[in-house]
């Protein structure tokens, strides 16, 4: 192969790598709902994580109600990567879940399109501060309630009336830990956003 033949190649193989669309998508909800989770189980490439081991410093801090076996928590963010097919790809930013790291949501939500806000439905409350962030600031969102093992089983229609969420926010029942699974939210919140968007 010549060089020319040799450079066309490679440019073409650079060329399929870049996508016609990039849209930055944020995973947020309570402290130990699943955003690593739903994050590591879709991203392409291997995921940015900011866990730190959870101490004693964090005892009266952290609330762990419901999540006591839990050992880690996200002190930054989680980043990972997914394209979908249309040459559509997907920059994922989870947040932090715990109230001393809000401070931090307006700049990582700064030119997100849309949210996933995760939930549990053993401890909803967890999840309204998530829900008001991306209602008051108009951003786009769906509400995927992780369903852990051995958790009471509610309907996307009681999930909604529980949190009081308008009837056009998309409201699903997942398991984050299956690709395919976590791999749907984001085609529906990506299909909300369009929608909300007039297209």
């Amino acid at each position: 192969m010549n060089f020319a033949a040799s450079d066309a190649v490679s440019a073409a193989a650079r060329d399929d790598d870049v996508p016609l669309h990039t849209l930055k998508i944020l995973v947020a909800g309570g402290f130990g709902v699943g955003k690593t989770t739903l994050v590591s189980a879709v991203s392409e490439v291997r995921p940015l994580r900011t866990e730190e081991t959870l101490t004693d410093v964090s005892a009266g801090v952290d609330d762990l109600r419901g999540v006591e076996g839990k050992t880690t928590t996200t002190v930054a963010m989680d980043f990972g990567r997914i394209t979908l097919s249309g040459g559509v790809r997907l920059y994922l930013f989870g947040t932090p879940g715990q109230e001393r790291f809000w401070f931090m949501w307006d700049q990582i939500a700064y030119g997100a399109v849309g949210a996933v806000v995760l939930v549990d439905t053993r401890r909803l409350t967890t999840s309204f501060a998530s829900i008001d962030f991306f209602e008051q600031r108009e951003i786009p969102f769906v509400v995927a309630a992780n369903v852990f093992d051995g958790a009471r089983r509610y309907s996307a229609e009681e999930i909604r009336d529980a949190l009081d969420v308008d009837p056009h926010v998309p409201v699903v029942l997942c398991d984050v830990r299956r690709p395919d699974v976590a791999k749907s939210i984001l085609v529906t919140l990506v299909e909300h956003a369009l929608q909300t968007a007039g297209y």
